[in-house]
């Protein structure tokens, strides 16, 4: 039996640092084919989830910060 490696897991930086990129839409072609042989689904999706609830919580404080100063 050959000596078969499974792929390593993606550490949280680098699930978040995918899921950053994805949001820019840049990312390497290298950089995609090696995040998809590390990355799983799970892991994505709990990381975009938290990504989006961060921009949105921070584009409602950007809001709530520009209309208190026009007021």
């Amino acid at each position: 039996m050959a000596n078969e490696q499974t792929p390593k897991s993606a550490s949280p930086l680098q699930v978040a640092k995918a899921v950053l990129w994805a949001f820019l839409g840049i990312r390497g072609r290298a950089a995609h084919e090696a995040d998809a042989t590390q990355l799983k689904p799970a892991q994505v999706i709990v990381a975009g989830l938290i990504g989006a609830a961060i921009f949105v919580l921070g584009l409602v404080l950007l809001v709530k910060f520009i209309v208190s100063r026009a007021a």
